[in-house]
Parts: structure tokens; sequence; C-alpha cells
């Protein structure tokens, strides 16, 4: 055995250097030492040998060298991110499932916009849940849709509805800020979001959003995504879609939309409400900035056009719709639903407005307010001017649409005053009486009653026609109960005012209350030689595709009053410009007419007067009721009236009123003196005629005149006129109502 094992070479058993070509050879040698056979030799165990030829492979070292831990770390991410995928997969398929079929999905219809339209087709304002019509793509201003890409969505025309890397640059800005600075969503998602989805923000919804993203994306182009997002997306204020938003904040068609407007507008997507020009202007021109920055770094505009952009003025919006014409609207809106019912459609509606004198009757009370208001305490006015079928071609509800939408000419009800004498005057003319009719203006009792002229002097006999001029206050009491206070309401009624009334004597005084509308109104058949003239602002309802709903049939008018009336009543009314209570209201080459009215302690002034082509009424005072100082009616009403009249009759020729020219007054009386008469036959009764519209009314907004202490004695009325009411009260003029 020890001499079989005497020529083995033995190699040490730890793990020391060597390498193959030294096993070989030792191999070999141990062969021809042995015969051929293969000796046995101690070889490095396994192990220490694997690890120094390991370490000699690559370089030695320990732990695998600088690769191990990338491919452990590459290993795992793959193994993640198909775990991940599966579980993404899985979310998908779970709340895709709680979803309706795709083939049952479809736009819901936008909520339908009434477009209201003056008499020559320009827009007088949209109405309705998004406050403006769709527009096509085509017809925006080109900077609108350039700007919201550039700022919202860059890559919208290359994505799939879905976009990665918007989404991963949203993410890695928002950790490096620590906050949430921007969104991953397009515009697919937000129109997605927007149509069909709550603005909850959960795991659920977020899932759903991507589905109907890219629903969308596989049944509509890019240009009908954009459309429908830019014709449905919130622009504060109340304001959906590009159109309402412009016409909201611009006062213009988002067709006609500048650079620096589009910007604005674009900016506001962010947050609608806090980048609101009507809430902070410089925050909306801040972000606009932004807005213009991110369209010239896609190439849409160039350096020199943001220049000009920039340059521009900032957007100022005012707090809410500016403008007289939202008065209108308004009324529109009111009357629309008495008339189709619920709209449940898009509406082109066709009003009697011209905006011309819209504009003018807005600038004339605001100017007449600025300039002399303030001294006179009065801080509020409207206006309302009809034609002679009772078309409104222009109303004005108030100084100012954006700080308050109550309308105060179809709304507020408010005392005549002496403006309502026209209506005693006509009835008495029906029993007989005539401008030249000779009455003593002298004290008056009637009942407890003793009315006071506004200057508290007395003329002696004087003729209707100078009574009415002057606005005595006397003679209307005597003519009231000679025709009888019912009569005296029927004929108001019959003539327009629809408000109720209480037939006492002081409504001589016009102590019950109506509307500057239907007051107005009441004077149309005046000036069209006595046919009813009911106040109406909407021609004709129709659908967008030219279906008409409804049309007006105001083009036939029933007679109110008799020709003869309308002529004497003119005569006597011309003389209130002339040589009365209206001469500020006088125009220069029209001849035209018209009433003052003043009411209690100043609280209300008005002049109603009217021309062949126009009736329009004025009045100013307070919301809150309280007293002006010593404004009458032919004072600030009657020069608003004044120069609102000489503008809207700018360039036509001169006319006649009705029945004022080649008539001979009638100086007899051809009824009796006592009143109670009716008039004529098919003249009296009111519920002959059509009513006005139920809108028009309004809430009550003054009060009844004020009462004094009984009176120990009084003079008796002239003539035996007068009756006991029952009255235990009477009242001085000045503290019930001051006449003219």
């Amino acid at each position: 055995m020890a001499s079989r094992n005497s020529g083995q070479r033995i190699e040490p058993s730890f793990g020391g250097d060597y390498d193959d070509d030294d096993d070989l050879r030792a191999d070999a040698s141990d062969r021809l030492s042995s015969g051929g056979r293969k000796a046995k030799r101690a070889r490095p165990s396994g192990k220490g040998g694997r690890e120094t030829r390991s370490r000699r492979r690559r370089g030695g070292g320990s732990g695998g060298g600088f690769f191990g831990p990338l491919r452990r770390l590459a290993y795992w991410c793959v193994v993640l991110g198909i775990w991940g995928a599966i579980g993404v997969g899985g979310l998908v398929l779970y709340y895709g499932a709680r979803m309706p079929s795709a083939t049952s999905w479809s736009i819901p219809e936008r909520p339908p916009n009434v477009k209201i339209l003056a008499v020559n087709g320009d827009i007088v304002a949209n109405r309705g849940a998004t406050g403006g019509e769709a527009l096509a793509l085509e017809d925006m201003s080109p900077y609108i849709p350039q700007a919201v890409i550039a700022i919202e969505d860059r890559r919208f025309y290359s994505h799939f509805g879905v976009d990665p890397l918007g989404l991963a640059r949203a993410m890695l800005t928002n950790l490096t800020t620590g906050r949430m600075v921007q969104g991953g969503s397009t515009l697919t998602q937000q129109l997605a979001k927007n149509l069909f989805l709550s603005p909850e923000r959960t795991l659920e919804r977020k899932v759903q959003e991507v589905l109907l993203a890219f629903w969308l994306e596989q049944k509509y182009t890019k240009d009908q995504i954009l459309a429908m997002y830019l014709n449905r997306v919130f622009f504060g204020s109340n304001a959906y879609g590009v159109e309402a938003a412009s016409r909201r904040y611009f006062n213009k068609s988002a067709r006609d939309v500048n650079l620096g407007e589009a910007a604005v507008l674009a900016g506001l997507l962010k947050a609608p409400s806090r980048l609101s020009p009507a809430r902070d202007p410089q925050a909306a021109e801040a972000r606009a900035q932004v807005v213009l920055g991110a369209m010239r770094e896609e190439g849409f505009i160039s350096d020199a056009e943001i220049k000009t952009a920039m340059s521009q003025t900032p957007t100022r919006a005012k707090s809410f719709w500016s403008g007289a014409e939202h008065y209108v609207a308004d009324m529109v809106m009111d009357q629309l639903p008495g008339m189709i019912g619920e709209v449940k459609q898009d509406l082109i509606v066709d009003t009697t407005i011209d905006l011309t004198l819209e504009k003018k009757a807005e600038e004339v009370i605001a100017a007449t307010l600025d300039d002399e208001g303030g001294k006179l305490n009065a801080s509020q006015a409207a206006l309302v001017s009809i034609d002679g079928t009772g078309a409104i071609r222009a109303l004005v509800g108030g100084r100012d649409y954006a700080e308050s939408q109550f309308d105060r000419a179809s709304k507020a009800k408010r005392q005549p005053g002496s403006a309502f004498k026209p209506f005693v005057y006509a009835a008495a003319l029906e029993i007989g009486r005539t401008p030249m009719s000779v009455r003593n203006d002298a004290p008056v009792r009637i009942g407890n009653w003793t009315p006071e002229n506004y200057d508290q002097k007395y003329r002696g006999e004087v003729t209707l026609a100078d009574a009415l001029a002057n606005s005595l206050n006397t003679i209307a009491a005597q003519l009231v109960m000679e025709v009888g206070p019912p009569n005296v309401v029927k004929l108001a009624h019959r003539l327009g005012i629809d408000s109720e009334m209480q037939a006492n004597a002081s409504i001589a005084l016009g102590t019950s209350e109506v509307t500057l509308v239907e007051l107005t109104s009441s004077y149309a058949p005046f000036m069209n030689g006595g046919f009813k003239a009911t106040p109406h602002v909407i021609r004709r309802i129709s659908t967008a595709e030219g279906t008409v709903l409804y049309e007006n049939t105001y083009d036939n008018p029933p007679r109110v009053l008799d020709p003869a009336i309308v002529s004497e009543m003119n005569r006597m009314m011309v003389r209130v410009l002339t040589d009365g209570t209206g001469k500020k209201a006088r125009l220069p080459d029209w001849e035209s007419a018209g009433k003052t009215g003043t009411t209690q302690s100043f609280r209300d002034a008005l002049f109603v007067g009217y021309t062949s082509n126009l009736t329009t009424g004025v009045w100013f005072g307070n919301d809150d009721g309280k007293s002006m100082k010593k404004v009458t009616g032919g004072g600030l009403p009657a020069r608003a009236w004044h120069d609102f009249m000489v503008a809207a009759h700018q360039g036509l020729s001169p006319s006649p009123l009705f029945g004022t020219t080649g008539v001979q007054p009638v100086f007899e009386e051809t009824g009796p003196i006592a009143g109670g008469e009716a008039p004529p036959d098919g003249l009296g009764d009111p519920a002959a005629f059509p009513e006005r519209p139920a809108t028009m009314d309004g809430a009550v907004a003054a009060d009844q005149s004020r009462p004094m202490e009984e009176p120990t004695g009084g003079p008796i009325p002239p003539a035996g006129v007068g009756e006991t009411t029952g009255a235990t009260r009477r009242t001085t003029l000045f503290e019930l109502l001051t006449g003219g």
C-alpha cells in the first residue's frame, strides 16, 4: 500500500491558488506512474474551490460584484409590475362590471338654452342652466381651443384618452413640490367626469373616468370631444360653456374673443370661482399670463402676439351680469312657462326690444341719477317705453342690474299720484264733460276728506283743461265723485291697469298702487286713437330647428275709448307740457302729451307721456320708501323722459297726436252733473278685453296715505258735490298725496 502511493502527488486541501492546466498535468503524471490508471488525489474542498474560481472569474471581491443588486432589483421590479398589472386589471374588471353596458352609454343632452333676440335679431341674452348657447368649434375664436389645450392637455391630439406622460409628469411635480400643483387628467377624462360622474375623489370614480375616456375616444373625433368640453365646462359665475363665459365676463360672443380674453377663459378652468375676473381681477390676469406662456411654448402664438396680449388692459368684470337688457331677459324667462310650459329644448325667443333704445334708456337713467340723484336723495329709477300696439321697446328696471336684479318697472307697485288723473278726466268726458267745462277751484270736503292743491292756493273758476294742466287736486276730487269711483276704476281697468284698486274718493289722487308697465301701457290708448295696448315683450317662441311654439296675437286690439274722447284728452294733456307741470318734458319738434305724478312726502315721482310714436313712463324714488328732497314728477322724471324721447325720435319725421288738429273746442255739457252714470255701451266691461300676462304682477312697494286727525269742521264742497264715505279721518294734500 505504501509503495503504491509512494509516487502519488498530494495537493493541499485548502483553497489556495491553482489553475486547471496544473490539474491536467498532475493527472497525466499520475496515470503514467500507475500504469495507465488514474491515480487518486486529494481535491480542494468543493465549496472553497467554487468560491475561489468564482472570485477569480468575477475579478475577486464578495457579494456578487456590482451587477448583483441591479439584477435583483430588476427581477423584483418585473415581479411587482406583473402583480401590479394583475391588480389593476382586476380593479378595472371589478369597477367596470359595476357600470352599465357600454352599448347603453350615450352623451346626456346639454341643458336647454334660451336665446333671447332683439327685434333686429341681435342677441339680448342667453338664459338657462348653462347661460349660453353651444358653438361649433370652427365658430369659436381660434385662440380659445389653443389656450385650453396649451394649459390643460398639451398632447390632446396624440393620446388615446389617457396621457401616461402627462400623468407621470404631474405625479413627479406634485412629489417634488409636496402639494397638488398639477393634475394628470386629460380633457377627455375631464369631459367624461363632467358628463357622467360625480365630483367625489374615489378610486372607483377614477377607474370609471378612464373607461369612459376610452369610450369617448373610440366613439368621437378629437374635435368633437374638444367642442363638447368647451361647451359644457364650468367657467364660474354660473356660466357653463365658452359662449356663456364670454358674454358674462366680456359682454361679447366667444366668436369675437381676442387672445388675452381667451387666456383669461382658459385660466379659469383651474379654479373657476377663485380666479374669476368678477371676484379677483388680479388673480385672473396673473393666471392668464401663465396661459400665454404655455401657448408660446407650444408654438401657438409668437413673441409679438404675446407682447400685445400682455399689454392689454386687465379684464374687470361686474360681480353679476350687467346691462339693463337683463331685466328684459328675466321678464322673458318669467313669462315662458305660462306660454309653452316647461322648457325642455333649446329655444329662440324673438322680442319686441329695440337694443338701441334700450341702451339709450339705460344711459339716461344712469346719467340722471349720477348727476342729481345723490343731492336729491334719489337712489333708483325705472323706465319703460312701448309703441301703440303695446310692444315694449325699452325697459330699465333699475340703476344697475349688476347691483340689483329686482325689476322696478314690471314688479314694483307704487302709488302713481297725479299720474292717475287722466283716467278720472277720461271717465268724466265719457259722461258728457268737456275740456271747457268749468269747475270751482276752492276748498272741498268729501266726507271727512279735504284735499288741497300742491301749492295750497285756489284759483276759483277754471276749465277742466286748465285743472289737468296744473294738476289741481280739488277739481279731480270733484270729478271722481261726479263720475263715481267705481266707474273710474272700470275705465282704468279697461285701458290696461290690472292691479286691484280701491273704489273710493282718494283714487282721484292715485292712492291705489300699480306697476310702471301697466300705468304706461294704459296711456297708450290716448296715443293710438283709443285701442287697448296690451304690454308684451315676446313676439315669437320657436325651437332651434324653426318650429314656432307661440306667436302673440296683439295685432287686432279692441277699442277701449271713443275717438272723440281720445281727441279731447290729447288736447288737454298737451297743455301739461306746454303750460303746466310737465314743461321740462317738452320736446322741441314733436307734439307730445303726458302727466306728472308725485306721491306722499316725495316718496315717488313719475312722468308718463307720449308722442304719436312712443309712450314712455319714468319713475324715480328709493327702494326703502324714503323721501326724496322735493323731487316731483315735473323734475327728474320729466327731464329723463325728455332726454330719452329726444334720442328715440332722432331721424324720424314729426307727426301730430291723434285728434289734436282741426278740432273745435266744445263748451256745453251733455251729461248730468252728479256721478254714477255708466260709460257708453260696449266700453264699460273690462272683462271683455284680453288680460295682461300674470307675470307682470309684482310685489307691493309703497305705503298707503297717512291719515290725519278728524276735523271739527270744514268747508262744504262747491255745488253740493260729494257724499259721505264713512271715513273717520281726513288728510291734507301734503300728507296724503302731492299732486303733480
